[in-house]
């Protein structure tokens, strides 16, 4: 047993990570969601990028950590080839930072539709216009075929077949927060085969 109190105290990482998250809606400034996403390619070259985590799924075993993009963008393609993928997020006005490791699936039913609707339009007709990471002549292109998303898909545009969600299913999980002198507390949890959690504390 490790001497877990106070902010790192629970028997659920996912649900330490929604408390944390919360309480980060009402001191960051801006996208407390915010999680920088590092993948692969196929040559093990490492990438990184911000993203917004949408949703903080199931508990134990079972929970996952949720995001949406571009299928066809380069982290899609990354994830898509070796189904794995980390990402850490921090706040800074709390001093806090979540790690997170494992293997990734994709998100394509109603869950995905569901959060799809619940964008501005714009944003929807963007999914479909954007050819994300590929090269852009100009700004002005972009606007002229979200114009066009508009007139072939109208106001109520289903959600692309190239575009969703994926589900990162941690394998390891740690929470860190400062300590003074640099004397800072960290935990790692590492989930087993059956699913179980294992939980070390980490020298800062």
């Amino acid at each position: 047993m490790t001497d877990r109190t106070g902010l790192f105290a629970g028997d659920d990482p996912f649900d330490i990570a929604r408390a944390w998250l919360e309480e980060a809606r009402a001191t960051e400034p801006n996208d407390p969601n915010a999680i920088a996403l590092s993948t692969v390619d196929t040559d093990g070259m490492p990438d990184a990028r911000m993203v917004l985590l949408k949703d903080i799924d199931g508990q134990g075993g079972d929970g996952s950590f949720v995001f949406y993009t571009n299928y066809d963008s380069a982290k899609g393609r990354q994830i898509d080839a070796t189904g794995k993928a980390a990402f850490v997020m921090h706040w800074k006005s709390l001093r806090r930072q979540i790690r997170v490791r494992g293997t990734v699936t994709r998100e394509e039913g109603p869950q995905a539709d569901a959060y799809y609707d619940s964008r501005a339009l714009q944003s929807r007709l963007g999914a479909w216009a954007s050819r994300q990471s590929q090269p852009l002549e100009a700004r002005v292109t972009l606007v002229a075929e979200v114009a066009k998303a508009g007139l072939r898909h109208g106001t109520s545009p289903k959600r692309p077949p190239f575009w969703g969600g994926f589900r990162i299913r941690p394998v390891q999980i740690e929470f860190w927060a400062d300590g003074a002198f640099r004397l800072h507390d960290r935990f790692r949890w590492s989930r087993g085969p059956g699913g179980q959690w294992d939980v070390i504390r980490l020298s800062p």
